[in-house]
C-alpha cells in the first residue's frame, strides 16, 4: 500500500472528528496530514513527512485556528444555539400572562407563555428565563431601563 494513502486516510479520520467536535484542532491535523500525503506522493523520506505533517499542523494550530475561532464564535465562549439562545431575550406581551398561559412575542414569532407567580398585562416588557417544551416561561423587565415596545402587526379596528 502506498505511504500517501494513508496520510490521506488520516486526514479524512481527522476530518470526521473534527465536524463531531468543531474545534478546529482535528481540521489543523487533516490539513497537515493531506500535506504529507502530498510529501509521500511526491517522494519524500517517511521522516521528512512526518516533520512536514508536524509543521504545518502545528503552524496552523499557531496562525489559522485562532482566527477561525474568533470568526465563528466572536463572545469567545460557548455559542448558544436552539431554546439556549431563546433564553435572556426581550419579549412583549401580546396576551395576558399568568402561571397556566398567555403570548409573549420576540425572535421573530409569538410563543406560548407562562410565569412563575406574576400576572402580566398585555404590552409589558419581558425576559424569558427559560424554555419548557414549547412555552416561554417570562418574568417582568424593569420598565424604566428598557423603551417600550410595540406591537409589529397592524393595529386593529
Amino acid at each position: 500500500m502506498n505511504v500517501w494513502l494513508l496520510w490521506i486516510l488520516a486526514a479524512v479520520v481527522c476530518g470526521i472528528i473534527e465536524v463531531m467536535s468543531v474545534s478546529f484542532v482535528f481540521l489543523m491535523f487533516a490539513i497537515g496530514a493531506l500535506a504529507a500525503g502530498v510529501a509521500a506522493a511526491l517522494g519524500a523520506s517517511v521522516f521528512v513527512q512526518v516533520i512536514v505533517f508536524a509543521v504545518v499542523s502545528l503552524a496552523l494550530l499557531a496562525l489559522l485556528r485562532p482566527f477561525l475561532k474568533g470568526r465563528i464564535d466572536r463572545s469567545g465562549g460557548y455559542v448558544r444555539t436552539n431554546t439556549d439562545a431563546l433564553i435572556g431575550k426581550t419579549a412583549y406581551v401580546t396576551e395576558a400572562v399568568g402561571e397556566r398561559h398567555g403570548r409573549v412575542q420576540f425572535s421573530g414569532g409569538e410563543w406560548s407563555a407562562r410565569t412563575e407567580g406574576e400576572e402580566l398585562a398585555v404590552g409589558t416588557q419581558v425576559s424569558v428565563d427559560r424554555i419548557d417544551g414549547a412555552t416561554a416561561v417570562v418574568s417582568a423587565l424593569d420598565s424604566s431601563s428598557h423603551p417600550p415596545m410595540r406591537p409589529t402587526a397592524a393595529p386593529s379596528e
